[in-house]
Formats: C-alpha cells, structure tokens, sequence
C-alpha cells in the first residue's frame, strides 16, 4: 500500500511540474538559439584571435600569452545541461615598463622631494635661522685680549722707579708652521734666540688634553721695532701681538725694594709681588669680524671692553738720597769684607723711609744673573742683636719710671755676675761713680745691667714691646721679620744681664730705627711708611695706610735721652766718635751684636749704630748695620752712618745746629 500511495504522489507531481512548464519546449527552442548564435560568435572570435597571434611579433605574442586568462562563465539552470561556454573577458596586467605609470611614480617622487626640501629650508630660514647666523659670525670672529697695563712704582716726587712700556711677543702656531729650520735661521738675528731653540719650539706638539698646541711663546717683551719687522716677513704659523715689557731704569736702584716681575708680568719678589693686586691691571677684549684673509671687515661686528690700568705705587723713597745711601753702604761693606749691610734713613717726624738699603744688591731689570742672596733686603729681613744700641732703651725707661733722673751718678763696678756669666764694662774703670751720660758714653754693661734691675723684668719687656720689637712694622715688604723678644718667665739667670744690654733679643735694622725715632720725636713712636699711596688713572693719591702711633716716652723723658745720646759722640772718648759732624749735631749708639741664622748664633759679629740729628732739633733717623764674619766692623758703621746723615740732613737742606755739644762728664 505504501508503494501505490507512493506512485500516486510521484505522478501528482509530475503533473503539476508539467502545468508549470506549459511553455518550456519554446524557451528550450529559444536557449538553444541563442546559444548556437552564442557559440558562433565565439568561434569567430576565436578565429580572429589566432589570426592576430600568427601575424603579431613575438615580442608582443609573449606578454599577451603571459597576461591572458580565460575563466568559464558560470553555468545558469537552464543551461547546466548545455556546453556551450559563456564569454571570456581578458584582463591584462599593468607592465613595470608602462610610461604612464613611470610619469606617476617620477611626479610623486619628486612631490615628495619638493615638499622635504622645502620643510628643510623653512626649518632652517625660521626655526634655526638665527642659530646658524650665529655659528657662522663665530666662526668669522677673533677676539683679542687687551692687556691692563701694569702700574708704575715711583719716588715721593713721582720720578719712576720701575714701569711698564709698550712691547711685543712673538708666538708660533706648530700646526702651521712650514720649512721649520728656514724660520728659524730668519728669526734668529731678530729675537738673538738659536735657531735650534726656535726649532724646538714651533715643532708640533700635543697637550695634556690630548690636543694639538696652536700657541708656544718664542720670545716676550722684543721692541715694537723687532715685532714689525717679523710680521713682515709674513712666516706661515709666526704671529707677533701686543705686550708689555717692565722697565727699571734705574737697574739697581732701590731693586730690593721694588723686586721685579716674572715673563708673564706678574710680580715675584719685593713690592712687585706684595702689591701685585694694586698694579696689575685687568685685562679688556676686542671681538671683531675677520675675512678670509684676517682682516677687520669695515662695518662688521664689533664690540669692546676697555682694559683697565692698574694703580702706581708711590713710595716714600727719595731717588737721589737712596742713590747716595746705595753707594756709602756698598763701600762700607766692601771696606771690612762683610758679608751684609744695611741703611735705614727715616723722618723722624713722620716716619716716612726716605732711603732704604741693602748690600750686596742687583738689577731689577735683569735679576736672573744674580744670586737670590743678592735680592734680599736686610734692613726688614736681617734678623740680629741690637748689642750696646739697646741700652738707649734701658735708660728711657729708668728715666720714664722714675727710677733715675739725668743728673743721677750710679756707683758702677768693672764687672758683675748673672747666673754663671760674667759681665764687664769693655772700657776698664775700677768701682766709682758714673754718670748716666756716662754710661751711655762708655757704653757701661754694668751700668745698664744696674737700671734694668731697678726696673724689673717685667717691666723691661713691656717697654721693648712699645720700642717696637718683637713685631713687624707692617712696612709693606713681603720678607719683613718680627724679631723676637723673651717674655720674663722664659728668662735664665744670665739673661738678667744678657738681654739688658741687646743680646738675647732679636731686631731687625728697621726696628731699631724705628724706636729711636719715637726718641727724636719727642717719644711719640710713629709706625714707619714705605708707601705713601696709590694714584689711579686720574691721578688721584689714596693713602695706602694709616701709620699707627702712640707714647712710648714723655716728651721730658725724650728730651733728656736728645741730650744724653749726644756722649757716644761727643765725649773724647766715646764709643761713637767716628759719627760726629761738624755742622751738626748728632745723637745715637754704637752697638755689636750676633746674626741669628737657622735659629742659631752664626759666627763673627754685627756692627751697627743708630742715632739721629740734629741733636737739638731732630729731623732725621739713621739706623746702619753691617755683619762681618770676621769681626771688627763698630768703628765702621760709625763712618757710614757719619756720612749717610751728613748728605741726608744737606740733600734736604736742614740748617746747621746752632746750640753746643752736650756737656758731659763720664766720671763726675
């Protein structure tokens, strides 16, 4: 049953199939048709096709053959049963060769070039435009240093002591040098270097940073006329520019107070280095545009800092006195073979140093021939006892203290004792009585032992301390000594008698000329000055300082102190008789003492004698100093010293005396 029922269906729908397809024997008449008409068409086209292909070039056959492609068409319903094929369309591939598409590819590849080289160019006209206008004005800059011309040393009157004069240097750049061994032997007459040394100097060489040096000096300080004459030769890597030379016309005149400066022109001995930060100068710099051949480009950039000069120094010092006392000291020394000598002339009313000397002595302008012994100045740096010129102290103090008047006669024995040393008078007397004049006459030790011990220790040392010893006199010059004074508590038995009559005390020149100038200067110690000031480029004088003062005696304690220095002197038989004038009278001490070298006592003695006139109305100081390893040099700086005053008291015209000796008697 099921398969008659299954029949019926099939033929239901086969009928209602054939009801649909009323009309599908036309349409199969239709398709078939145009599906023959289709397929003829095709053939023909094909035909035509392969013609083409026969009668083509291979050149063109291979690209067709490569880029053809048949695909068939999809197959509808109605034609699923039917072979005939659809209609091919050919598609060709673009070819590497085409000029269309090189156009496009060159048009947008120089797109692209434009629109970089135009974002750089916009780049560097507006964001970094004033960057590289300032990396190429550098590059076409040069700047120089325009050195501050170093300022002068001059004498009280303004007459120059050392100074600065125009010059110039002569340097190489070693990367630029050509034909070394030519330079050289075209340098050598004009700079008075070896060729070899030139040689040497403008060989290439590289720094400590690893660098090439473009600079190696050849010689500093030649005259303007030499530096012209090599700038003409116009040496390849030889340059000539602006210097400074320092001049001393006067060579040794007062060089041991000025020193002298180094090549580079900076201060090392003397005031030259003590003042360097007043005289040197600060350095000013010029920039400006260069061409390619180095020169200044009118109209170019241009900017300047003007230097500016450093202050003169003007000193206290008389050029002629200073002269004068130069060449007493160096016969002085020469005389008694001594191995050092100093001077010392002070106004006694102000403290200014008028002269200030040391023998031996050298030439600033060329001290690289002399030893460094020659440069030293003894009057502030020779450190040695004052000897028998200390007791002028002992007895100002007595008289100050009240301990004694200038009428008291001491009972004075030949000798004494302190400690285990015996002291005695070198001038042989048996025990009787001595004037206070007397014991400065005579130069007494036991005398002046005496009035120390009235005085007291204590007492004693304060009064050096106002003399002035122990300290510097903050002078100015870089060697200055202290000296050295014991305090009570470090005194032995000895020097109870020691230190009373200068020994066991350590003074330089300078001080002692400075103690006694508070005793001509009616007891007023005024701090002495070697520099008066400093002038700027205006020439305006500053005081470099202000001298320090005080009392150190009553004007009746120095009164009587003018008068009775005037024994050593005056007396027949006084220890100082080879400093007596005749026009003038004079005041002071003879003294002989030990040098104090490495913190010892170094053989052979140091005469000196310091005093001042005249007598009666003092103006003037002078302090002389000589060691002699050998001894014997007293009677020696008397006549130094004699001579010294007698042309400084003229030189500054000061009226004879015109009151008599002082009238004293050694034993009343």
């Amino acid at each position: 049953m099921r398969d008659a029922a299954d029949d019926r269906r099939r033929r239901a729908a086969t009928s209602r199939r054939s009801e649909r397809d009323a009309f599908r024997p036309a349409l199969r008449l239709v398709e078939g048709g145009a599906a023959k008409q289709s397929q003829s068409r095709t053939a023909a086209a094909r035909e035509r096709a392969r013609r083409k292909v026969a009668t083509a070039t291979p050149a063109a056959r291979i690209p067709a053959a490569r880029n053809t492609r048949s695909r068939q068409a999809p197959r509808g319903p109605a034609a699923r049963g039917n072979p005939t094929r659809r209609r091919v369309i050919k598609r060709r591939l673009p070819r590497i060769g085409d000029p269309h598409r090189r156009l496009r590819f060159a048009t947008v590849a120089m797109l692209l070039i434009f629109v970089v080289t135009g974002g750089r160019l916009i780049q560097l006209q507006v964001t970094d435009a004033a960057a590289y206008a300032a990396d190429a004005l550098d590059q076409r800059l040069v700047e120089e240093v325009i050195p501050g011309s170093r300022g002068a040393i001059l004498d009280r009157d303004g007459r120059l002591l050392a100074f600065s004069a125009e010059a110039r240097y002569v340097f190489a750049d070693p990367t630029k040098v050509e034909k070394h061994e030519e330079t050289a032997e075209l340098l050598t007459p004009l700079l008075g270097i070896p060729a070899s040394e030139l040689v040497d100097r403008m060989m290439p060489r590289t720094r400590s940073d690893g660098t090439d040096s473009e600079f190696e000096y050849l010689a500093r300080g030649v005259d303007i006329s030499v530096g012209d004459a090599i700038q003409e030769l116009n040496l390849p890597g030889i340059h000539v520019a602006y210097d400074e030379r320092r001049e001393v016309p006067g060579h040794d005149l007062a060089a041991n107070i000025i020193g002298f400066v180094g090549t580079d022109g900076e201060g090392l001995y003397g005031l030259e280095a003590r003042c360097e930060g007043i005289l040197k100068g600060v350095d000013g710099e010029r920039r400006y545009e260069k061409s390619a051949s180095g020169q200044r480009i009118p109209g170019g950039y241009y900017r300047e800092e003007p230097a500016q000069p450093g202050d003169d120094l003007q000193l206290t010092i008389d050029s002629d006195l200073q002269y004068e006392v130069q060449r007493i000291l160096a016969d002085t020394v020469a005389a008694k073979d001594a191995e050092f000598g100093a001077a010392v002339v002070m106004d006694s009313a102000t403290g200014e140093i008028v002269a200030l000397a040391s023998a031996p002595t050298y030439d600033a302008a060329d001290p690289g021939d002399y030893e460094p012994e020659d440069r030293i100045d003894w009057a502030t740096a020779a450190v040695v006892d004052p000897g028998s010129s200390h007791k002028a102290l002992v007895v100002g103090a007595a008289l100050e203290e009240g301990v004694i008047d200038a009428d008291t006669q001491l009972t004075v024995a030949p000798y004494t004792h302190k400690g285990d040393v015996r002291f005695e008078d070198s001038h042989y007397h048996v025990e009787r009585p001595m004037s206070i004049g007397g014991i400065l006459a005579h130069s007494s030790n036991v005398g002046t032992i005496m009035l120390a011990d009235e005085l007291g220790a204590q007492t004693l040392y304060d009064y050096q301390l106002k003399f002035g010893l122990g300290s510097p006199t903050a002078i100015g010059m870089p060697a200055e000594a202290a000296g050295l004074v014991q305090p009570p508590e470090n005194w032995s038995g000895s020097s109870y008698g020691s230190i009373p009559i200068g020994h066991g005390v350590a003074v330089t020149p300078l001080q002692m000329a400075a103690g006694y100038s508070a005793i001509a200067n009616d007891g007023v110690y005024i701090q002495p000055t070697l520099i008066k000031g400093t002038v700027d480029a205006e020439g305006d004088l500053s005081p470099y300082q202000t001298p320090q003062t005080h009392r150190l005696f009553s004007t009746e304690t120095a009164k009587d102190l003018q008068y009775l220095l005037q024994g050593p002197v005056a007396v027949p038989d006084g220890t100082g008789t080879a400093a007596r004038l005749d026009d003038y009278l004079v005041a002071g001490k003879t003294g002989t003492g030990l040098l104090t070298k490495d913190n010892e006592y170094a053989p052979g003695e140091v005469a000196n004698f310091v005093g001042f006139a005249p007598a009666d109305e003092p103006r003037y100081t002078v302090a002389v100093f000589a060691y002699t390893p050998g001894g014997g040099g007293g009677a020696v700086t008397g006549e130094a010293f004699g001579d010294i005053m007698k042309f400084t008291l003229e030189h500054f015209r000061v009226p004879p005396s015109s009151e008599a000796p002082a009238d004293i008697t050694v034993f009343p």
